[in-house]
């Protein structure tokens, strides 16, 4: 099945329209290289459709997260961040003195995971996220 039948159907199966306003969004974060931000979103699909809201925009993050449609990770620079979820899982190491942002692979995180199951019986949701401290640069 395709993403774009897939979301469809999980928003009307659970009761939801797909607006002009939602497809715009969900095409915005979509087509997106990297993550965006929802003042990022506003901007690109205002240039097309002037009328909406951030409001909107906002909502619709909201419930595409909450179906497990998009992934939601702070960076660290005051705002959240969105990125499609068939997109795949990955992790960030931000660098709180320059900003650098370095991908980190999931298999990383592996034994963080297992280990906190075995010694806080804590099952960890690892799907993304960022971890914070110094890049190499600026460690010197």
């Amino acid at each position: 099945m395709n993403q774009s039948r897939d979301i469809v159907s999980k928003l009307s199966e659970r009761g939801y329209r797909l607006t002009p306003q939602r497809m715009m969004i969900l095409s915005a974060i979509k087509n997106s290289n990297d993550h965006t931000s929802a003042e990022e979103i506003y901007t690109q699909v205002a240039a097309k459709y002037p009328h909406i809201n951030i409001s909107t925009v906002y909502r619709t993050l909201e419930l595409l997260k909450k179906l497990g449609l998009v992934t939601e990770t702070n960076l660290g620079e005051g705002r959240v961040r969105y990125h499609p979820a068939d997109k795949g899982h990955h992790h960030h190491l931000v660098c709180q003195e320059c900003g650098t942002i370095i991908d980190l692979d999931e298999s990383v995180l592996s034994s963080l995971k297992s280990a906190l199951l075995q010694e806080y019986k804590f099952s960890a949701d690892l799907r993304h996220l960022a971890i914070f401290g110094r890049c190499v640069k600026c460690s010197k």
